[in-house]
């Protein structure tokens, strides 16, 4: 029998969990037919002798909401092994919306402020070409890319598009007949395939100017009425972000709402220091709801949650300082040559030295929180690798240390979350809950301070090969998690595991050469702006809808990913 393609001889990591195993791989059209011992050849054929074929990764919580309108590629994802994204989590996004570069203005001032996508890169790169969601669907699907994309109803702008200016404003709750409009396009998107509805009760998300996200405090009523759509179509899931002020209020609100629509529901979930056990309180609470009958699952990432600091970027302890303003827009020479003046020096230290009250004179008091990067970036790094404990040794001033090697082009990694212990052990514990899920890798989002779209790549080094500071992950798992886990929590049972009837999206990987590359920074934004990009090696082949994609890391031209509507089956 004659293949369109052949896969031979690989380690197959199927993605269901069961141990690995030597077998050929045959496709033909966009699914897989064999897995086993192929007799039949291929009209191409590819030697995976001494490599690991698994699923394409599936990533569930990114941002590409605009990136999608513009760029074909969806990279980092893309140059990761993911084959299929989920957008339009957090309740941001730029559908529905009204015409009009007032409204059009707001959203992208929202996704500004929450996302760190440049607002300039926003206003160039998206056409407007749409109104509704169903017509945002219809652009997307046009276009084709190099992977699948679903997208969410995003909370904020549902909003915005019903209640107008007063959609803005948290304070504000919705009337009757704005909830019951509510209901009915969130139906209406979900009929013309919406993967779910996204929303955000966090304080820290906020337009550009500083105002707090409209959805932070929305009420029962609104939400049920959201809801009431989920289970009269009896589509899609539910995903949220909370700060978790009260844990039992938050967690109670969003079981009601997913026992009403009779639908699954996510939310984010990460480590940070100021309550450093607070996850473990909420995860527990997931635990006890599923166990009484709740389809509930925390998102968790597999490597802390860091900014990027840079003198190029938005994160950096200077940021903020007067004497900083001048050398904001200059070239990386231009500014380098200024930052050797004493004067300017001296100034710069003494202002970030005053600056209180914000992330960035946090990273400035924090040289025991601040460590280099390099050109293999280690997302476990010990305490005696930070700055500070570098200054200490070297008997220096740690800010001195830190403006010379950023003043000389150095980047530096600022954990902010899943790191309160200076380890990994309590992430590698949600890892291992049934009641989580791989995300928040935000691919598409904070592009000038964070590159965690990389993660399935981490995943993969870190947990099953190179830790050395605690117990490692069984390959199977991490596949597990990134492939099957994810795809079936927003109902695409079609794609996650390497089987017959399954869709043909794989990965071929050299494992022993698999790695993350330092991030860089690339000016391929619309209006030329400026995105950090992180790629990598071992990826030999990465196969979207039975077509190589992907070849050593280089695009092959082909564009084959849609719009995803909806759940899907095999």
């Amino acid at each position: 029998m004659k293949h369109d393609l052949v896969i031979r001889s690989g380690t197959v990591v199927d993605g269901t969990g069961q141990e690995r195993f030597t077998a050929d791989v045959a496709i033909d059209g966009d699914r897989i037919t064999e897995v086993g011992r192929v007799e039949g050849t291929g009209a191409s054929e590819i030697d995976a002798d001494g490599l690991v074929v698994t699923p394409g990764f599936v990533d569930i919580h990114t941002h590409y909401d605009g990136q999608v309108t513009w760029d074909r590629m969806l990279a980092p994802s893309s140059i990761h092994g993911v084959t299929s994204v989920v957008m339009g989590n957090c309740g941001v996004g730029f559908a529905p919306v009204r015409p009009g570069a007032e409204r059009q203005e707001f959203l992208i001032k929202l996704m500004e402020g929450v996302e760190d996508i440049p607002g300039t890169a926003l206003a160039e790169g998206l056409s407007w070409e749409w109104e509704s969601l169903p017509e945002y669907f219809d652009h997307i699907t046009a276009m084709g890319h190099t992977i699948d994309v679903g997208a969410q109803i995003p909370h904020a702008a549902l909003r915005a598009y019903v209640m107008g200016e007063r959609g803005a404003d948290y304070h504000t709750d919705p009337n009757p007949e704005e909830i019951a409009e509510m209901g009915r396009l969130t139906a209406e998107a979900l009929e013309a395939g919406a993967i779910g509805f996204a929303t955000s009760r966090s304080v820290n998300h906020r337009t550009i100017e500083g105002q707090k996200i409209g959805t932070l405090t929305a009420s029962d009523d609104e939400l049920r009425g959201i809801a009431e759509a989920l289970r009269s179509t009896g589509r899609g899931v539910l995903q949220f972000v909370s700060d978790f002020r009260d844990i039992d209020a938050e967690l109670s609100l969003m079981r009601s709402l997913s026992d009403l629509a009779d639908r699954p529901a996510s939310v984010s979930l990460a480590q940070f220091d100021a309550k450093p056990d607070n996850w473990r309180k909420v995860l527990g609470w997931i635990d006890d709801a599923v166990a009484d009958g709740a389809r509930m699952k925390a998102q968790v990432l597999g490597r802390p949650i860091g900014f990027l600091v840079r003198l190029g970027g938005s994160m950096h302890p200077f940021i903020q300082c007067e004497s900083w303003r001048p050398l904001a827009d200059l070239s990386d020479a231009d500014r380098e040559i200024r930052m050797r003046d004493p004067e300017l020096r001296r100034r710069l230290l003494a202002e970030a030295r005053e600056t209180r009250g914000s992330i960035y004179s946090f990273v400035a008091r924090s040289p025991h929180r601040l460590f280099e990067l390099g050109e293999v970036p280690d997302y476990e790094p010990p305490a005696e690798a930070s700055i500070g404990a570098r200054a200490e040794r070297e008997g220096i001033d740690p800010m001195e240390l830190v403006y010379d090697r950023l003043a000389a082009g150095e980047t530096f990694f600022f954990p902010v979350g899943n790191y309160a212990e200076g380890n990994l052990d309590a992430t590698r514990e949600m890892i291992l809950s049934d009641n989580t899920v791989f995300g928040l890798g935000d691919g598409g989002a904070h592009v000038t301070f964070i590159c965690d779209g990389s993660y399935p790549t981490s995943n993969l080094t870190l947990w099953c090969r190179d830790r050395s500071r605690g117990e490692r992950l069984p390959l199977e798992l991490i596949v597990k998690g990134q492939t099957q886990d994810t795809a079936s929590h927003v109902g695409w049972s079609d794609r996650g595991v390497l089987a017959p009837g399954y869709l043909a999206d794989l990965n071929v990987i050299d494992m022993d050469r698999l790695a993350l590359d330092s991030p860089t920074v690339i000016n391929d934004l619309p209006a030329g702006g400026q995105r950090l990009m992180q790629t990598a090696q071992g990826y030999r082949h990465t196969i979207k809808r039975g077509e190589v994609s992907f070849t050593d890391g280089e695009h092959t031209g082909v564009f084959n990913g849609t719009l995803v509507r909806g759940a899907q089956g095999i």
